[in-house]
């Protein structure tokens, strides 16, 4: 029987809704007065980390989080780990954990779109599908996975779609990697290994912005004013930004601060088509890097993991636009 740890980080998973109607935390987690029934699967420890709602998460906290995972695996030989998490940012936490970690054991990222006593409630149902995952035998070298609603998804591809529908993690273009039905776990789309990098520290400073229509240069300036160490922007299309905003971004690359360039768009990827002023031929010929298959959030998480590492320019470049 594998030996799985279950660390707790707080989130939907972990509330409550109350006779007004809110949702928030409770004194007792919900799923632990389920955890005798669960032991006939695995040998289960439960690790209380956080009680955080996910838009407490912070990167810091998700490095802490990363450290544990590996201290549990590589030391005290669990068989695999699940953590369960809040969806808002779920999809941040499982992308770190997917560089930072070096592990070949099933790890699971799993949460709740409704709370443990609303009709309906998806926790209970989504950790026993994790362990489902983490036990069976195809599990291993996948990556982090995210479980929820009968489907596997990858963390470098996956997102939350929906703000309510418990089928909100999808995978736009990619697809699961696998499901599950009542009687086995399918696993259909080999896994492609991802970047890994070696960093230990979170210090740096990447803010994310989106490019609007009239977008203007007071703006941009005045967040390139802040002491930033990058920056990645949701720009237009397949990597398009205002003309105003320009001449404020090449400042920062000649400062050699890196401003990276993905797209609003969730399907396709970035690439320096149009030669027009702002189009992204011109932003590439000045410098800027274009992530390909990253949306903005996991692109900040990346730029953030490589600054830390010490990766030089030309590294940070080729690591992002391969």
């Amino acid at each position: 029987m594998r030996k799985i740890a279950i660390i707790h980080t707080g989130g939907t998973i972990a509330m409550a809704e109350d006779q007004a109607g809110s949702v928030a935390p409770v004194s007792d987690h919900p799923l632990s007065e389920h955890l005798n029934e669960l032991q006939s699967k695995a040998l289960i420890e439960e690790i209380f980390l956080f009680d955080l709602p996910s838009p407490h998460m912070t990167p810091v906290k998700m490095l802490e989080l990363g450290q544990k995972i590996s201290q549990l695996i590589e030391t005290e030989c669990f068989d695999g780990v699940i953590v369960t998490h809040g969806t808002d940012t779920l999809e941040e936490t499982a992308y770190f954990l997917d560089l930072f970690l070096h592990v070949g054991a099933p790890i699971v990222i799993t949460g709740a779109m409704r709370s443990s006593n609303e009709v309906g409630s998806d926790g209970l149902y989504n950790l026993m599908s994790a362990i489902r995952v983490v036990c069976d035998n195809e599990a291993q070298n996948k990556g982090i996975m995210v479980v929820m609603n009968d489907e596997i998804h990858s963390a470098a591809y996956c997102t939350k779609t929906s703000t309510s529908n418990i089928a909100t993690f999808q995978s736009p273009q990619f697809g699961p990697i696998g499901i599950l039905t009542k009687q086995d776990v399918y696993f259909y789309h080999k896994w492609i290994k991802h970047d890994q990098i070696e960093f230990d520290t979170i210090t740096k400073t990447v803010p994310l912005i989106k490019a609007y229509a009239g977008m203007d240069q007071a703006f941009i300036e005045s967040i390139c004013r802040l002491p930033l160490d990058g920056l990645v922007i949701e720009a237009f299309g397949q990597g398009n930004l205002p003309p105003d905003i320009v001449y404020p971004l090449v400042k920062l690359i000649k400062a050699s601060i890196p401003v990276v360039i993905v797209s609003r768009s969730f399907m396709g990827v970035v690439q320096p088509t149009y030669g027009y002023d702002g189009g992204g031929q011109q932003l590439k010929e000045r410098g800027l890097f274009f992530a390909k298959r990253l949306s903005g959030p996991k692109a900040r998480i990346k730029l953030m993991a490589l600054l830390e590492a010490k990766y030089n320019w030309e590294q940070i470049k080729d690591t992002l636009e391969t």
